[in-house]
């Protein structure tokens, strides 16, 4: 596959015109690489001179790696076939793409619905070794699936701290604990890189080269690209990306993706979690949305959507790079990228680092994510009553809650859906947020298009709480001018969390309820559809989408 492959037409193109020149002139490519953390204005500077370690980590990455595989074959001789990833947010997405795509197993628990996590400690877990991916330690949701796997394995006759291994800070809580603990292995991450860009550190290696991921490959693809992405120079890939994605005027801040024939799987939602949270704060930033070809948003050519197509450039079909748009998407204003995944991961991070300069924005931050942990976090220690008068229709409880005067007449799912797009503002956007069963209860995904059709409008769709992680920053940070649609339900069975005062059932709703109530607080209209009967609630939010309008 070719290692790095860019053309821009329409608004993207002008992008590029007017902005990278400025780029070239001020040296924004050589400066990032020598780690200028200057770049982003004065307000971002002592952020930004923490967080640059991803420019310049292939050595020390290089350096994980005999050790690495040393241990997948330690634990390969002892039956261990299985590896789960605890990890949220930038701990768990690239490691999720990049075994898809190269087609091994991972599985990642990063959900704390009760019917999700059981599902995964009830599986082989006698040949399981678990990976705990943490920063600090701290993360709540990674923290509870660490304590339930490793009480599993205790039950089954498994060793739970043989069969553990760490990814996180030096000198973190959880490198403290661990090495106390005397876990199987501790692998310490740079410091200096932040989550969403740490790909190709320890949180993005030791868990996909476990699973036998070809992690090598991948750095030497990065380190080329990088190579390429060093210079001042016009043609520079990552400065034309970051310029046309964050340099159009007016700002295209709903930056729908898609997959056109690409080999890299689930790309995507990586990409909407570096741009997201790194760039939806201070009222402005980029709005990733992930749809299929041939869904609504792409038969539309709105003014404040950009296309970006991810594509495979050595394809002969049409989806090539420089191939043929054809019929699939009737916007103008189009991104084709396409090339090896390491390549595309280096891509990427250059170019939310250039987007975030021509935003005038830090994007190494994500102050607007803490708002709804705090909020959990209370919920947990002081319960409340779930704010909004519920009405009742059928298998479903419906809330409404912030500025929502149409929905808040609604009685039933039909009524209140119908209004909730009807509140949608003339810039805005649509966000599912469905805290269920991101593994089995993928039907639900099915709305999406379905909304958006009837909504004339960008719709997003997110599992809760992942989500949080990601396009959460963006909800609250970016431009106020979203509607939210929350579907929560109560498992049928919950999950205790050893030594914590609370279950996963207690968490995963106050993270629901947290959420929203901060979105209700910037005056945003929030909906809640709770599934008093999981599995008919489902389907007749199913039934109630897919009939004609």
């Amino acid at each position: 596959m070719s290692s790095l492959s860019l053309s821009l037409r329409g608004a993207a193109r002008e992008a590029v015109d007017a902005e990278v020149p400025g780029l070239v002139d001020h040296e924004f490519a050589s400066r990032l690489v020598a780690k200028d953390h200057t770049l982003w204005g004065r307000a971002a500077e002592d952020e930004a001179a923490k967080r640059l370690g991803w420019v310049a980590l292939f050595d020390d990455s290089r350096a994980l790696l005999p050790r690495l595989e040393q241990l997948r074959a330690e634990l390969a001789d002892e039956g261990v076939t299985r590896v789960v990833l605890a990890g949220m947010g930038g701990s768990s997405l690239a490691p999720e793409v990049i075994c898809a795509t190269e087609g091994v197993e991972l599985t990642v628990l990063d959900s704390t619905d009760p019917q999700h996590v059981a599902a995964v400690v009830a599986e082989d877990i006698e040949s399981t070794v678990l990976v705990v991916s943490s920063k600090s330690g701290s993360t709540v949701e990674t923290d509870s699936q660490r304590r339930i796997v490793q009480r599993a394995m205790t039950a089954a006759g498994v060793d739970p701290l043989r069969r553990t291994v760490v990814v996180t800070d030096p000198g973190s809580p959880l490198a403290e604990q661990s090495a106390a603990q005397g876990v199987r292995a501790v692998f310490e991450a740079d410091a200096t890189v932040g989550g969403r860009y740490s790909a190709l550190t320890a949180f993005g290696l030791v868990p996909s080269g476990l699973a036998g991921a070809d992690v090598a490959q991948l750095l030497d693809d990065a380190e080329e690209a990088a190579g390429v992405l060093a210079a001042d120079d016009a043609t520079n890939q990552g400065l034309q990306l970051g310029a046309a994605v964050g340099g159009t005027r007016p700002l295209r801040d709903k930056v729908v993706l898609v997959d056109a024939g690409s080999p890299l799987v689930g790309l995507g939602a990586w990409i909407e979690q570096l741009l997201a949270e790194s760039t939806g704060k201070e009222g402005t930033g980029l709005l990733p949305v992930l749809v299929a070809d041939g869904e609504p948003e792409l038969a539309r050519d709105a003014d404040d959507v950009l296309v970006v197509q991810i594509v495979d450039p050595d394809a002969e079909d049409g989806t090539s790079v420089d191939g043929d748009l054809g019929d699939t998407v009737a916007s103008p204003h189009v991104v084709r990228t396409g090339g090896s995944l390491g390549a595309q991961f280096v891509l990427w991070e250059v170019a939310t680092a250039v987007a975030g300069s021509l935003l005038g924005i830090n994007p190494f931050d994500q102050p607007d994510v803490e708002s709804a942990k705090a909020a959990a976090r209370g919920l947990l220690d002081s319960p409340a009553p779930q704010a909004g008068h519920a009405v009742v229709d059928g298998a479903v409880e419906i809330r409404v809650s912030g500025d929502a005067a149409q929905a808040a007449a609604a009685t039933t799912v039909s009524g209140v859906l119908e209004a909730l797009v009807g509140e949608i503002p003339e810039a805005g956007y649509l966000a599912v947020m469905a805290y269920l069963d991101r593994t089995s209860e993928t039907a639900l995904e099915e709305i999406r298009p379905e909304l958006a059709q009837r909504a004339g409008r960008p719709v997003t769709f997110g599992w809760g709480p992942r989500f949080l992680h990601s396009t959460g920053q963006f909800h609250k940070g970016g431009p106020h001018v979203g509607t939210f649609l929350q579907i929560t339900t109560t498992a049928a069975e919950d999950v205790e969390v050893p030594d914590r005062p609370f279950t996963l059932q207690q968490l995963i709703a106050a993270q629901a309820a947290g959420d929203a109530q901060v979105l209700a607080d910037h005056g945003m209209p929030v909906v809640q559809l709770h599934l008093t009967d999981r599995a008919a609630g489902l389907q007749q939010i199913l039934d109630v989408v897919h009939s004609p309008s």
